[in-house]
């Protein structure tokens, strides 16, 4: 699949803000299964320079500053990807869960090392006994990871309730599991605490979910979304997607932007400014498939 995809931020405030400096995570990530052809940030107001960097987990991160008073800041990344089908072996061609648990924790298993920093805990994605007594029971032993992986994916959609007035951007996880409300990032953020309480590598996704109108009904241009799910580490087999808010194994209508531990290491937009008084936020999202 080939995509156009147009994400448009407007930040509208009361007061001059004099000054702001902003960190952007929009870039389309390479992987074996996506490709970003092309990639355009649009500033409104026109800062003097933006610098492009790689962060930690290798995702492209774009920085700049303004020091001239603005009432409205507008930011619009247009990116061009290309996606292909992620190759999904079967359940039995992965390894045991308990083998991949003992080969990070033994230092043995082949690829331990890359995988091992997203089995520690993080400030949005943590180990603790009430993860592992949820997961305990999608994990039977001698299952192969993925089958645990995808059993574990499968509850989290049937047993939460999709609910974005239910919790904010920093929402912990022990809360989300409680409550069993949220949105698509307390979904992940619940799914990697328990794969990490059963000492399985888990990391968190960022990126744009294709959405399919119903039949004869046109696309609405700007209705798709920022989205969120979590790759689990699956020894040989690698890096698996799952995506507990919709019960599915990512496909081609998923874009990964950025990964890392949790939200906290791939927000799309962060920054601090000066002034501005009370200010209100738009954000529209559009995913166009093109020929």
């Amino acid at each position: 699949m080939k995509y156009r995809i147009v994400h448009s931020t407007a930040y509208q405030y009361s007061d001059p803000v004099p000054v702001c400096h902003n960190q952007l995570r929009l870039t389309p990530r390479e992987t074996p299964y996506t490709h970003c052809k092309s990639h355009r940030l649009l500033i409104r107001p026109v800062p003097a320079n933006v610098s492009r960097r790689k962060d930690w987990f290798g995702n492209i991160v774009q920085s700049f500053s303004l020091d001239e008073s603005h009432r409205k800041l507008l930011l619009t990344a247009t990116s061009r990807v290309t996606v292909s089908p992620q190759v999904i072996p079967e359940f039995s061609q992965t390894p045991k869960w308990e083998d991949v648990a003992d080969g990070i924790r033994s230092q043995t298993l082949d690829g331990w090392f890359d995988a091992t920093e997203f089995v520690f805990d993080s400030s949005l994605a943590f180990s603790d006994a009430s993860f592992r007594d949820y997961a305990v029971d999608c994990f039977g032993t001698g299952h192969p990871i993925l089958s645990g992986a995808v059993a574990l994916m499968s509850k989290i959609h049937r047993e939460f309730k999709y609910d974005p007035r239910a919790t904010t951007v920093v929402t912990r996880p022990n809360e989300a599991l409680v409550e069993k409300h949220g949105v698509c990032q307390d979904f992940a953020h619940v799914a990697i605490s328990c794969l990490r309480s059963l000492g399985l590598p888990a990391r968190y996704v960022s990126g744009y979910l294709r959405t399919i109108p119903p039949e004869g009904t046109p696309r609405l241009v700007g209705a798709d979304a920022s989205h969120a799910w979590y790759s689990v580490w699956c020894g040989k087999a690698g890096w698996i997607d799952l995506d507990p808010t919709n019960d599915k194994v990512c496909g081609t209508g998923h874009i990964p932007i950025a990964w890392g531990r949790d939200y906290s290491d791939v927000a799309p937009i962060r920054g601090v400014f000066t002034g501005g008084g009370q200010h209100t936020l738009n954000v529209s999202v559009d995913v166009e498939p093109i020929e």
